[in-house]
Parts: C-alpha cells; sequence; structure tokens
C-alpha cells in the first residue's frame, strides 16, 4: 500500500493572522463602514450650505423687489404697501418667511441737502419715525431730490439640522430712485 506523503503545516498563531491579513473579502465592507460617517457628514453638510446661500441670494432679491415695486409708483396706499409686502415674501418660498424683516422708507433731501424720511412702513419690524434723518451713501440724493430706501433682514434657521442652533443672519439694503415722481407719495 502505497504511503501518501502529506505534509501537514504547523497551527500557529502568527499563521492564523498572517492568513487573516491576506484575506481581502471583508475589507470593502470595513472601509465603507469607516468612511461612509464622513460621507454622511459631507452630505448634509453641502446641503446646508446650499440652503444658506440660496437663502442669501432670496433675501437679497427681496430687497430690490420691494424697492422697485415702490420706485415705479407715483403714490403708494396701505392696500399697495401690503401687496408689496406680500409679493416680496413670496420670493423666500419654500423658506419660512416668519423671521422676515422689510421696511420701506420714503427718503427726501430737503434745500439744505439733508436727508429726511417723508414716510415708512414695515413688516414685521418698526417703520422709521417721520422727518427723523437717515444716512444714507455719498451722492445718493441731491438737494430735492428722493429715493426709495429698502431694508430687509432675515434669521436662517436651520431646516433640516438641529446640530445649527444658532440663526444666522442676512441683511440686505436696496437703494433705487423714484421713476414716474420726484418722489413716492404715502396716501391711506
Amino acid at each position: 500500500m502505497g504511503r501518501t506523503n502529506k505534509q501537514t503545516k504547523p497551527r500557529c498563531g502568527t499563521c492564523r493572522l498572517s492568513r487573516f491579513l491576506r484575506n481581502a473579502g471583508g475589507l470593502a465592507a470595513v472601509e465603507f463602514a469607516l468612511i461612509f460617517p464622513l460621507m454622511l457628514v459631507f452630505y448634509f453638510g453641502a446641503f446646508e450650505a446650499t440652503q444658506m446661500l440660496t437663502a442669501g441670494r432670496r433675501v437679497s432679491a427681496v430687497a430690490y423687489t420691494a424697492a422697485d415695486l415702490v420706485a415705479q409708483a407715483a403714490s403708494v396706499n396701505n392696500a399697495d404697501m401690503a401687496d408689496v409686502f406680500a409679493a416680496s415674501s413670496a420670493l423666500l418660498y419654500p423658506l419660512s418667511t416668519t423671521p422676515l424683516t422689510i421696511r420701506v422708507t420714503s427718503v427726501v433731501a430737503n434745500s439744505g441737502g439733508v436727508n429726511k424720511v417723508a414716510w415708512s412702513d414695515g413688516h414685521n419690524i418698526t417703520p422709521r419715525t417721520v422727518n427723523s434723518t437717515v444716512t444714507l451713501p455719498t451722492g445718493l440724493t441731491s438737494a430735492g431730490t428722493s429715493v426709495i430706501f429698502v431694508e430687509v433682514t432675515y434669521a436662517y434657521s436651520s431646516p433640516v439640522s438641529e446640530t445649527i442652533t444658532d440663526s444666522i443672519d442676512f441683511e440686505e439694503v436696496a437703494y433705487l430712485k423714484p421713476r414716474r415722481a420726484v418722489s413716492v407719495t404715502r396716501t391711506n
């Protein structure tokens, strides 16, 4: 009878470790388990950054839209201002309009070139006081001219994550000259 010469490999701890390290069967799963949390952080971070940039852009659009709507009129009344605030606020959709403030002010430079508030209306904010002095950029007005001055603020809060607990405040200011009159008048 023939004898088979079987060589037996020693079963030592280093040999098992060596075989385990050479086996790549579960390597992809381990790498994925290590990288997945980082991928989630990047994904939600990119989403949050995009939402914040969108909110900032829309706040600018709200300010310039409100200024443009008022500057196109020769006079505005309460219903007109309600429409301006509603149309401007609609630009934030689908973001919440609750933290939005809009203040529209007509500023007229008197004969001495001092900028005074002719009228002011506010949405979720107090209007400026009539005849109060307003500081505007140099050269924007001259004696006898006027400008529509719109101030918008928006407190952005993350809709997805509670890890961003503080709101991010966006502010925008818009200045437009009236188009149909020297100054836009305000009626009731």
